[in-house]
């Protein structure tokens, strides 16, 4: 478990703006997050011999990811495409690491990107509202969950609430702690959808039900946007344009299938997916520095945090209230503000932020983890079916 430990590193990191991006295609989306990420590495296309991405939900096709390459100039080796949900940027990470460790590539661009918050105004071309669009995407088991409507986030991670409200008397206020540091995060990151908009505990108690007991300012954003990262080999980042981000450690788990299946809602992937990534890195909980903790709605946050080893089973609504996961707290989370308030580009700002922060000086002073060397990342997908734990540091040993 020890044998990737520091040897391989996130070198570039780059995005497209975020929020609502009329009449802008997601091949468009990929390439520019693509170029932004080369650009911050110091490389060309022409270095680039690898490429991850993610199928787009509302217009798959075959061979995206060799489309995507080509449009980018990239004559790929190794390329293909993901698809766990929002576990996908964080398993792009731990490909692309595993296939430079095994020659496969010398380096790899992991760049996904979407365009649903503004589908309706694209051009029509075959595909016309967003139902439509994802017609062809089965979500939800055919025989107990999509007859019933049961096939969206909303209600699948509501039950997962509910349960853990039943189980250890977790609250709304609490959830609304996580909504609101997330909040304040995304206020001090002048690229995020809320820049601008504070919100308080009152804000989130007011907010309208989505699907109880989650309300609205529980829920993730929609957003358009296009997110990458470049992996490559440890020796070869030493000498590029930014200090690199050595991948210490990572691990997965994907416990169910459809939540029909699922034997518990209050512990998930992240468990097992965490254990395996601390134990290849040789660190544990008490080691990380932040946290950007995959955040489609706050109850996966809670969990997450309670799954890494953060606090005890069960205590997680306390754990996250008093300002804890705060920037200047014991564990700030989501220094960006996260999918619920930067943009919901399925995580893959998540690892960015995670290099950016250990950069040292390449995010805002005032939202600057103080001396921060290492920090975690999740990605969270499915029917909370999918986890993946990325453990990344500014050291490689």
């Amino acid at each position: 478990m020890t044998s990737l430990r520091g040897k391989c590193a996130i070198v570039g990191v780059g995005e497209t703006r975020i929020g609502k991006l009329p009449n802008v295609g997601t091949l468009t989306l990929h390439v520019e997050a693509a170029k932004h990420a080369l650009d911050d590495a110091g490389l060309k296309a022409s270095q680039i011999d690898g490429l991850l991405t993610n199928q787009p939900l509302h217009d798959p096709f075959r061979t995206y990811s060799v489309v995507v390459a080509h449009a980018m100039g990239i004559t790929p080796r190794y390329t293909t495409d993901l698809a766990l949900g929002g576990a996908t940027p964080v398993a792009m990470a731990i490909h692309a690491a595993m296939a430079i460790e095994a020659g496969l590539a010398t380096t790899v661009m992991c760049v996904h990107g979407r365009n649903q918050a503004s589908l309706h105004l694209l051009p029509k071309n075959g595909v016309g509202t967003t139902r439509e669009a994802n017609g062809g995407i089965r979500d939800g088991a055919e025989d107990y969950e999509q007859p019933y409507g049961f096939m969206v986030g909303p209600g699948h991670h509501a039950f997962a609430a509910s349960r853990h409200m039943h189980e250890y008397g977790t609250t709304s206020e609490q959830l609304g702690a996580i909504a609101v540091s997330t909040r304040k995060h995304a206020n001090l990151t002048p690229t995020a959808t809320m820049y601008g908009r504070p919100m308080t505990l009152e804000d989130h108690q007011n907010s309208r039900f989505i699907v109880a007991p989650l309300r609205l300012m529980d829920c993730s954003l929609v957003s358009d946007g296009g997110g990458a990262f470049i992996v490559t080999s440890a020796d070869r980042a030493k000498d590029l344009r930014k200090p690199p981000a050595y991948i210490m450690g990572f691990g997965s788990n994907n416990p169910h299938a459809q939540l029909v299946d699922a034997k518990t809602l209050t512990t998930l992937g992240g468990k097992v997916s965490s254990e395996t990534a601390y134990k290849m890195a040789g660190v544990g909980p008490g080691d990380m520095d932040f946290a950007q903790i995959y955040d489609c709605f706050t109850i996966t946050t809670l969990i997450t945090l309670e799954d890494y080893g953060f606090c005890s089973k069960g205590d997680g609504g306390a754990w996250v209230q008093g300002g804890r996961i705060e920037l200047g707290g014991e564990l700030p989370v989501n220094t960006h503000g996260g999918l619920l308030s930067h943009g919901h580009l399925e995580g893959i700002t998540h690892v960015n932020e995670a290099v950016r922060q250990l950069r040292g000086d390449d995010v805002e002073p005032e939202r600057q983890v103080e001396g921060a060397e290492v920090g975690i990342v999740s990605g969270h997908g499915g029917n909370l079916s999918t986890h993946a734990t990325l453990i990344l540091s500014n050291r490689r040993n």
